[in-house]
């Protein structure tokens, strides 16, 4: 069981990294990519729990990026935890998602909603703050029953408490993965909406793969991108997205698996590309 999309309390996950790669072992998983937000701050610890689980522990990246003024997301995998440019990426990543914070809590406040700061930072703890942990809060206050009912009013894309945030171009992101020794793939396409003609634009920048299972994704659409992906010559990556079942109750490890011909495939393409197709 492979699985190339989670997240822990290093970003907006619910587990530590010790319990999330229990609960992974747990429901079968042996090969596991921690992705969380903009950070690699837990990837040290998931390795060391992985690896006295003999586990396989591939360390990852989930950056956000704005594509055509709508926000995307680039997973990264088989990075350099370490690299600098990363390092540097995440730390004003913490400095600018703590304004955007800022400003998302002022609307909600002006429309009366009794949030502060002080209740987002405790319960993000040391990760960089975003809009899930808000969600949380909003869960907790009793203002929404559940973080999905707190995206749909007030805190995604062009909600009533919604903010533009830092603007990342995919472009950048890909480079910024590679640099550090990785592959990049689009997660969740049809959760972003994107086009062929985009991932199209994303291959020719280097993109190397396409999340095409993934919860969210009917049979029709999974079928879709894999078919995008023979004909751009991409890798087929598939990935629980394992929040936690307070943040996202319906992403379970086990749920979804990736097949090991496409795992080896993509994690070839960490020494660049091989021939393919010229993308259409």
């Amino acid at each position: 069981m492979i699985d190339l999309h989670s997240h822990t309390t290093a970003s907006d996950g619910q587990y530590p990294p010790h319990e999330q790669v229990a609960l992974a072992a747990k429901a079968g998983v042996t090969v596991l990519a921690v992705t969380d937000h903009d950070t690699v701050a837990g990837l040290a610890a998931c390795t060391q729990a992985a690896t006295a689980r003999n586990m396989r522990l591939v360390p990852g990246i989930e950056i956000s990026c704005i594509h055509h003024r709508r926000e995307v997301h680039i997973l990264g995998h088989f990075i350099d935890p370490a690299n600098e440019g990363l390092a540097a990426y995440a730390l004003q990543l913490i400095d600018e998602r703590s304004k955007r914070m800022e400003q998302m809590v002022r609307k909600l406040v002006a429309m009366g909603v009794p949030v502060t700061m002080e209740q987002v930072s405790a319960l993000a703890g040391d990760a960089p703050l975003t809009r899930p942990h808000l969600a949380r809060v909003l869960v907790e206050l009793r203002v929404c029953t559940s973080t999905k009912e707190a995206f749909d009013r007030f805190l995604g894309d062009g909600r009533s408490a919604w903010v533009q945030r830092f603007e990342l171009p995919v472009e950048t992101a890909i480079t910024l993965i590679h640099a550090a020794g990785g592959t990049a793939t689009i997660a969740h396409p049809g959760s972003s909406r994107v086009n062929r003609l985009e991932v199209s634009t994303m291959a020719k920048a280097g993109l190397d793969g396409i999340e095409t299972i993934h919860r969210d994704h009917p049979p029709s659409q999974r079928e879709l991108f894999q078919k995008w992906a023979r004909e751009l010559g991409l890798c087929c990556t598939a990935g629980s997205d394992f929040h936690g079942e307070k943040v996202a109750p319906d992403r379970h490890f086990g749920s979804v698996g990736m097949d090991a011909a496409e795992f080896e495939a993509l994690e070839r393409r960490r020494n660049g590309p091989s021939p393919r197709p010229s993308p259409r």
